[in-house]
């Protein structure tokens, strides 16, 4: 999702997608330790994602 998305949300929306991103690169993880991950690339997008709702995240506060 691009950076504009997420300032749209609300301070309690980011907590939420924050939670709910590091879920899902805990299973990519897991995924690309059993050799069960099809797209490499969706690691680094969901790390850039993390950074870009903690950077939003810090701005406001």
């Amino acid at each position: 999702m691009k950076a504009q998305n997420y300032r749209e949300m609300g301070t309690d929306e980011l907590d939420t997608t924050l939670e709910e991103l590091r879920r899902h690169l805990f299973d990519l993880r897991s995924q690309a330790v059993t050799e069960k991950l099809e797209n490499s690339k969706a690691v680094m997008n969901t790390k850039r994602n993390i950074a870009r709702v903690k950077t939003i995240m810090r701005q406001r506060g």
